[in-house]
């Protein structure tokens, strides 16, 4: 069955993640009220892409935009043929920083194809975005917004469970003037950890759970980690020092996703100084996810 297309424009905001939250590795995930806005329209000509904020001058601008490529995944998924697109992207989520960009740029296309093509599905939206992006972490909360557990199914689908945090919860992120990779911070961890270790991330990440859909006054002991940041706390000092002064000073901080940005769950003392190249952001939970918004 042929899909027609509308020809747009379409608007879609898409929320900033932070995923692991300290012991919940590729697992657990948060949307944060920060966010990015794409706008998409059909075109005769070649595809282009505008873009203002993050990334202006430095993210492609032609059919290689991550956007694109995902909008074109999306569309073969759906069965319908690709066209030619004109993008335009007000960027506010920082790149490369561990607050989910590359995600919330996959989420941005599939959600744009899906609209496009007349169709709203949210399951299979995070199907196709985890796909993409090759593990569901923060894709998830970035589809579905809240607090969510993912995983891949036995046919290696992205699959994701969503709660509501706590509201007295007020998330906090420090973000440095440096970026960081992913594959980077994946290639520092080890093939296999001691068993002890693979325990007690586990039951961490059950507490974490608890603690932020329920009990907050748990989070500092739910946010510990053996699996990740130690590892990878030799590639990014700066980071790892944050994260180190604020639990010495008793704040539920870990490292967002792969990092550098860290993330606290619980109050920042107010007279907390994370040192130059810093930027401080005081947000919310998202709680709608990719939304259309015209």
């Amino acid at each position: 069955m042929s899909i027609s297309l509308q020809s747009g424009p379409v608007t879609v905001r898409v929320p900033a993640t932070s995923a692991n939250l300290g012991p919940g590795f590729d697992a657990l995930g948060v949307a944060l009220t920060l966010y990015d806005e794409v706008t998409a329209t059909v075109v005769d000509g070649p595809t282009r892409v505008e873009i203002a904020g993050e990334g202006a001058g430095e993210l492609p601008r032609d059919e290689s935009h991550l956007i694109v490529r995902s909008m074109r995944t999306a569309f073969e998924a759906l069965g319908a043929a690709a066209p030619e697109i004109e993008l335009r992207c007000v960027n506010r989520i920082p790149q490369a920083r561990g607050l989910g960009s590359s995600s919330a740029a996959i989420v941005a296309g599939v959600t744009l194809a899906q609209t496009l093509a007349g169709i709203a599905d949210r399951e299979r939206a995070l199907e196709i975005a985890g796909a993409v992006e090759g593990h569901p972490d923060n894709v998830a909360p970035c589809v579905l917004g809240g607090f969510t557990i993912a995983w891949l199914d036995e046919k290696h689908r992205a699959r994701a469970a969503t709660m509501a945090p706590v509201q007295s919860v007020r998330p906090v992120v420090f973000v440095p003037d440096v970026q960081g990779l992913t594959a980077v911070a994946r290639a520092a961890l080890p093939t296999a950890v001691p068993h002890a270790d693979a325990a007690f991330n586990a039951g961490r990440s059950a507490l974490l759970v608890y603690a932020l859909t329920a009990d907050p006054a748990l989070l500092f002991p739910a946010t510990e980690d053996r699996l990740h940041q130690a590892y990878r706390a030799g590639g990014m000092p700066g980071t790892a020092d944050v994260v180190r002064r604020l639990r010495e000073a008793g704040v539920a901080a870990v490292v967002s996703g792969a990092g550098p940005t860290v993330l606290a769950l619980s109050e920042v003392p107010s007279g907390f100084d994370p040192g130059n190249g810093w930027i401080r952001h005081n947000l919310g939970f998202d709680s709608q996810g990719a939304q259309v918004v015209s």
